[in-house]
């Protein structure tokens, strides 16, 4: 197979040592943001669903990536290279290629709501509905934010074609901004917590209390029950992003699995941990049920509760507690906003890197298969061309293009995920392949490697089968069809693709027998 790669010193590029892996898988995984949202949807009874989501999903994935990682150190390809050296090329580029794509939706939808919190932190609530552009009525609301989400990509672009250098310092404000709210939570619940004799905001009452929602909506109904299920299990996912810096990790035999398994473990425990500190401070049936509080704001109404809970119990006065409030939401806000950034630039450059460096440079047209100084850079630029196109589209394009956005959204849904059905899948071929040199073996024996593959492999294929009929079961029939249909498209281009290419070669290979 053709390599695409160009030659470059590697000697001159600073390698990422085990803290810096921590904290790039510690960004594109844990979403604070999932913790007061799962606290509004279903209070203490979160942490069972976190806990199972972990151990029949997120752990022993993540010890899949320990073992790949440390076996394929060398390889600049990421999950396409584990997945080509374990399978087989065709169906290592439909899953990277699937992955990728839904990475680009993902890029349109959150260049428009990473705004929010930078909103929440100036006037103190989303307003990015209402801004206006040099004060141009005619450029207020979806128009400012698409133009400033034009600019936002291209900046990130930027940074993110000078290579893993200039990334990692952005990835690794967004980690300590993540380690800063999660310390906050912790050491503001516990004042709380002491101060109030040990007692509860929201009572503990027995067993029933983490598995019965005070969400009558959740409580009452299985099915959206079963989709928190869904949603706790996703929260987990993101890990994938990590792949494509396993040859640019110093001593990436040991530091990349240490990393990975020490970020598991601390994940893991935080998103149980906190929703159960949320707990030490936050009455649901007083904060949750507020008509302020909605799934879109939950998390700075959570914040608030702390900063104004935290200033009552101090002994400060009405007023007083009111402002610390707001500007415990105001500081979050900023925080927030941080490691949001330090994912965008992750996504922006590891999927494509995976992408275009793990596959044969002759899928690709023109330059795009090209590698200047470790980065694909004209991929990167024809990347931001079309995702700033259909920011503009979406943005200037009226309601049919705000309906096709939401199909595409639709599409990609379960596009983002299934990816992990092929890596935990693939997973079974690389443990049995004895060719394979494994520095780090998390599973210890080949049946227990093979059946884990397997479980992790159910467990989000079902997940995803969940997410593609609920909205059907809802009576939301057309989303359905488009979330069926996604990856399905997303299946057919890669194969056309890869079909093309193998033609190519045969055709080349033909001429030169002659």
């Amino acid at each position: 197979m053709e390599s695409n790669e160009k030659d470059y010193k590697k000697s001159s590029k600073k390698k990422m040592g085990l803290v810096g892996i921590i904290f790039m898988i510690f960004v594109a995984v844990f979403g604070f943001g999932n913790v007061p949202l799962s606290f509004y949807k279903m209070g203490y009874a979160a942490i069972p669903w976190y806990v199972i989501s972990a151990v029949l999903f997120f752990v022993p994935y993540a010890l899949m990536f320990s073992e790949f990682g440390s076996a394929f150190k060398n390889e600049r390809g990421g999950i396409y290279s584990w997945m080509e050296k374990s399978v087989g090329p065709k169906f290592a580029f439909v899953g990277t290629f699937m992955w990728y794509a839904s990475n680009i939706i993902w890029m349109v939808l959150v260049s428009s709501t990473i705004w929010i919190p930078v909103s929440n932190f100036i006037y103190g609530s989303d307003t990015t509905q209402s801004w206006a552009l040099f004060g141009i009525k005619s450029l207020s609301g979806p128009k400012t934010v698409g133009i400033i989400g034009i600019l936002w990509i291209i900046f990130v672009s930027y940074v993110s074609s000078k290579g893993l250098d200039k990334i990692k310092k952005f990835t690794d404000v967004g980690g300590v901004a993540v380690v800063i709210v999660n310390i906050v939570v912790v050491v503001g619940a516990l004042a709380v917590f002491f101060a109030h004799g040990c007692h509860f905001a929201e009572p503990i009452e027995g067993l029933k209390t983490f598995t019965q929602s005070p969400n009558h909506a959740y409580a009452g109904n299985p099915l959206l029950t079963l989709a928190f299920v869904v949603y706790a299990l996703f929260a987990y996912g993101g890990v994938e992003a990590i792949a494509g810096v396993v040859d640019e990790t110093e001593n990436p035999e040991k530091n990349f699995p240490k990393g990975v398994m020490i970020s598991a473990l601390v994940i893991t425990i935080g998103y149980s941990l906190c929703v159960f500190l949320v707990g030490m401070f936050t009455n649901w049936n007083t904060v949750m049920t507020a008509k302020t509080a909605n799934q879109g704001n939950v998390t700075y109404v959570v914040m608030a509760n702390l900063g104004y809970v935290l200033a009552q119990t101090f002994g400060a006065s009405q007023a007083a507690s009111i402002v610390a409030g707001q500007w415990m939401s105001r500081v979050v806000a900023v925080l927030m906003f941080l490691p949001l950034a330090g994912a965008f630039f992750t996504l922006t450059y590891s999927p494509l890197k995976q992408l275009i460096e793990g596959t044969p440079k002759g899928l690709w047209p023109g330059r795009i298969g090209e590698v200047t100084d470790g980065v694909p850079k004209f991929a990167m630029a024809i990347q931001a061309i079309v995702v700033c196109v259909i920011i503009a589209l979406t943005s200037f394009g009226g309601d049919s293009m705000a309906k096709l956005f939401d199909i595409l959204v639709a599409m990609s849904n379960v596009a983002t995920t299934l990816p992990c059905v092929f890596i935990a899948f693939a997973f079974g071929p690389f443990k049995r392949n004895t060719d394979i040199v494994k520095p780090f073996s998390a599973f210890k024996s080949v049946k227990s490697g093979v059946a884990w593959s397997l479980i992790v492999t159910i467990t989000v294929a079902l997940a995803n089968f969940f997410c593609i009929i609920q909205p059907a079961m809802e009576g939301d029939i057309p989303t359905s069809i488009w979330s069926a249909i996604g990856p399905v498209i997303f299946t057919i281009v890669p194969l056309l693709m890869f079909r093309r290419y193998e033609n190519k070669n045969k055709t080349n290979n033909n001429q030169r027998a002659i």
